[in-house]
């Protein structure tokens, strides 16, 4: 990682977070929690990762997500979505973080082909960055239903509908802890020199609490072992919770039921870093110019959605979930006289069901209310 040039706008970028976080520390008595480094290295306004204006997505930014793996993704999606629609007999999409808007110009391109266009398909960004982007996108795929999408900076009182989260809770900020000898311990950063260093410390109540649930489920954890709690997932999915009056909320992410999650062979958590394709596990080498993720618990999302008053409506792999959704029939519709385009169709196909890559380390799933439980993509063997 130290052998990427930076050019003078992510230096100086650098330089502006560095001065946000220091400013920080020194307010707070030296140190801040990790997951506040973490919050404010991806969305210090202007400055973090998410909010700033470099590209992220794709062949030239950080990391490729599914829509830009191949445009069967999103098509996919729009079957499950025009279910809902057709049931609850008019309604509206949400998605949250729409990335390039690439999934968004698929999902309404598959609505449209079923005649199960939404009223409107809202997108909910922090980065006006973004925001640009995604516009650019829908008026360059569908310009003839842009005027359909509306962006918002908060969820709507009263939503009935879909709504759509892909890779959404891993890029929430998550406390880091270790278990102590005795005591749980929490990670803190703090300012070394021109750089940042971890420090440990006795774990808040909060995250001594929320170990505490996790060994209950799965045994005590080793000394020394090392992963993350994401404590903000409960508040946000009570907020969805608040928000759906009746509907669907589709999550797509890599992660593991809490078995998995905290099994004994990943004994130093999930955290995993993206900078210009490359994967490493250091969060305090360049922040505000990398990505910074955690998998996802989804047990922990079971639970919280159980506490907001959401039904679990379907839980799967990502292949599960895309093949039970058509994406074969999807395929088979692709001409393959156009070899170039049915190829490169087949290519992403493989890549979104890959047993050894995203087809099993992605989970799909779907939480509600006011709908029947049987959906598309879960219905499968």
């Amino acid at each position: 990682m130290t052998g990427f040039q930076l050019s003078s706008e992510e230096r100086q970028q650098q330089r502006e977070m560095m001065a946000r976080l220091q400013a920080e520390m020194e307010s707070a008595g030296g140190a801040i929690p990790f997951a506040r480094f973490m919050e404010l290295a991806l969305y210090a306004p202007g400055l973090g990762y998410y909010v700033a204006g470099a590209a992220k997505f794709g062949v030239g930014g950080d990391f490729v997500t599914a829509p830009e793996i191949s445009p069967l993704f999103g098509r996919a999606l729009g079957n499950p979505c025009a279910q809902v629609l057709e049931e609850i007999g008019k309604g509206d999409l949400l998605e949250f973080g729409a990335g390039t808007g690439l999934m968004a110009s698929q999902v309404l391109q598959r609505l449209e082909e079923l005649e199960r266009l939404p009223g409107r398909y809202f997108i909910l960004e922090v980065s006006p960055e973004l925001q640009r982007r995604q516009r650019e996108t829908l008026e360059r795929e569908v310009p003839h239903l842009l005027s359909r999408v509306e962006w918002l900076e908060r969820l709507p009182r009263h939503f009935s509908g879909v709504m759509l989260a892909n890779e959404v809770l891993d890029a929430m900020p998550v406390h880091r802890f270790r278990r102590g000898e005795g005591a749980v311990e929490e990670q803190w950063v703090a300012p070394s020199g021109e750089g940042l260093v971890v420090q440990w410390r006795p774990a808040s109540p909060q995250v001594e609490a929320a170990v505490a649930v996790i060994e209950a489920s799965v045994g005590t954890l080793v000394p020394g072992y090392v992963s993350e709690i994401n404590l903000n997932l409960r508040p946000w999915l009570a907020a969805v919770s608040e928000s759906l009056e009746r509907g669907v909320l589709l999550l797509v992410d890599y992660g593991h039921p809490r078995a998995a999650y905290y099994h004994p062979q990943r004994h130093m958590g999930t955290l995993l870093c993206h900078f210009r394709h490359h994967a490493h596990d250091d969060p305090l080498l360049l922040p505000g110019l990398q990505d910074i993720t955690a998998h996802v618990d989804f047990t922990a999302v079971a639970e919280g959605a159980e506490a907001a008053g959401l039904e679990r409506l379907g839980y799967t792999t990502q292949a599960r979930f895309l093949v039970g959704c058509g994406l074969d029939r999807l395929l088979a519709e692709s001409d393959p006289e156009r070899v170039p385009e049915h190829m490169a169709l087949v290519q992403g196909v493989k890549r979104l069901i890959s047993p050894t890559g995203m087809g099993e380390q992605f989970k799909v799933m779907a939480l509600g209310r006011g709908v029947s439980g049987d959906r598309i993509g879960f219905s499968g063997p």
